[in-house]
Parts: C-alpha cells; sequence; structure tokens
C-alpha cells in the first residue's frame, strides 16, 4: 500500500492509498484545501474541525447537485436510444417496403418489355 503526504489549510496529513493511486489522493486533498481555504477566507479563523465539517457539506452538495445531473442526464439517455431504436425500426420498414415496390416496378417493367418484344 503506497503513502502520500497532503496538505490541507497549513496542515500536513500521511495517508495511505492503493498503489497507482497517489496523484489522484493528492488532487483530491488538493481540491478540498481549496474547499476549506475559500470558507476561512470567507468566515476567518472559526476553529478547524468546523472548517472540515463545513467544507466536507459543500463538497457534499456539489456531489448532490451533481447526483441529480447524471440521473436527468440518464433519463435523457434512454429516451434518445427508445427514440434511436423506434428510427432504425421504422427506417428498416421504410427500406423493406421500398425493396418491395423496387421489386414490383421492376417486374412490371420486364413484363412490359417482353410484350414489346414480343409484338415485334
Amino acid at each position: 500500500m503506497a503513502q502520500v503526504t497532503v496538505t490541507i489549510d497549513g496542515k500536513t496529513y500521511r495517508m495511505a492509498c492503493d498503489e497507482g493511486q497517489e496523484e489522484h489522493l493528492m488532487d483530491l486533498a488538493q481540491n478540498f484545501d481549496l474547499y476549506v481555504s475559500h470558507l476561512k477566507d470567507s468566515f476567518g479563523e472559526i476553529g478547524d474541525q468546523r472548517l472540515t465539517v463545513m467544507a466536507g457539506i459543500m463538497v457534499m452538495d456539489e456531489l448532490s447537485e451533481l447526483r441529480k445531473r447524471v440521473k436527468g442526464m440518464e433519463g435523457e439517455i434512454t429516451t434518445l436510444r427508445k427514440t434511436r431504436d423506434e428510427a432504425l425500426q421504422k427506417a428498416g420498414k421504410n427500406d423493406e417496403a421500398l425493396t418491395g415496390a423496387l421489386s414490383g416496378l421492376a417486374q412490371r417493367m420486364e413484363d412490359l418489355a417482353e410484350k414489346l418484344a414480343a409484338r415485334k
């Protein structure tokens, strides 16, 4: 198991993570530190624990909004897939009808050609 050192609100923390996840964990910590810094700039020194809780709530709020958006997009994707499938099915039926009509027309042309050839 790998270990990394991250800094949040000027304090360093040593954390374990899976091999290969070190950079990802450092990025997460850096992003979380931005939330803490934003709150600290807005409210001043209100205590480490309170800042951390408030930053955590902000992150969860953002996550909640993103989940709502993803759910809405999944619904749109389902609708688009259904519409696509219906359009493909309709196109297939149109192709069959067109093929049948062209085949019938070709047969009629051949019949007319035979009649014309027989008249000569």
